[in-house]
């Protein structure tokens, strides 16, 4: 199908022998098939480059990078995107997983509402990926202002038009330089666009669930003060709104 555009899927691993196998898979499932998977690896010290390593046996489109120093996810991020080719960039983690039709429905939306960043809802699953019931439902469209108030985009659902939003770096923070990366993009003037689907399914493990909430909060107000540069106030007024909306999104 030479009419789709390429789409590079970028995901980092790091001992993740568990679950990268169940991700590929829902990778090589897509009804749209012109992409490339780049798994960059962050020295797992487990199974996961063995797996992973296989898969590219088996489909040219697998693609492995190795690491040779534990760089973090930022750095395993950009050096999948330095690697890949694609007009489309789309972010999945080696935990998490895609329906089938996730890139056919993302890329036609993009592609007839013209924008150049999309995200979805997504589901919720367990660290044995049983369903929690629980459905992130996401807004039309976020600007930048509304991001700085809730982080409502998921990773794993995002897709970015490298024609319209040009070549893009993860910012070189341990944790949530995604949010950073996006907040980037819309600064600019983009608009992130939603399309309120469940086509991916994010794994929420047992293990650090409330110590991350809190390192995610400390990672947040830095992003506030020292990417973004806001002075107290506004940070303040952006953060109490993040944890709000924070609260409302992970309550049972």
């Amino acid at each position: 199908m030479n009419e789709q555009p390429l789409v590079s899927i970028i995901t980092p691993s790091y001992n993740a022998e568990n679950y990268i196998e169940e991700t590929i898979k829902t990778v090589l499932n897509q009804s749209y098939t012109n992409w490339e998977m780049i798994i960059c690896d962050d020295c797992s010290r487990d199974r996961t480059v063995e797996i992973v390593e296989q898969y590219a046996k088996q489909d040219p489109r697998v693609k492995l990078i190795k690491l040779t120093e534990n760089s973090g996810a930022a750095v395993t991020r950009n050096t999948a995107i330095n690697n890949s080719s694609g007009r489309f960039i789309a972010f999945l983690d080696a935990d998490d997983q895609w329906v089938p039709d996730k890139l056919t429905r993302q890329i036609s939306f993009m592609l007839e509402k013209d924008v150049g960043f999309s995200f979805t809802g997504y589901e919720v699953m367990d660290d044995l990926g049983k369903s929690t019931e629980k459905v992130v439902q996401v807004p039309e469209k976020v600007n930048y202002q509304y991001l700085l108030k809730n982080t409502i985009i998921g990773c794993l659902t995002v897709v970015l038009d490298r024609e319209k939003v040009g070549e893009v770096q993860m910012p070189l923070y341990r944790t949530r330089q995604d949010f950073a990366l996006w907040l980037s993009i819309l600064k600019k003037g983009h608009i992130a666009y939603g399309l309120n689907e469940v086509l991916a399914r994010y794994r929420k493990t047992a293990g650090s669930i409330s110590r991350n909430k809190v390192k995610a909060a400390k990672q947040n107000w830095i992003i506030y003060r020292k990417h973004e540069k806001l002075s107290l106030l506004p940070a303040l007024w952006y953060f109490v709104n993040y944890a709000w909306n924070g609260y409302m999104k992970n309550r049972d």
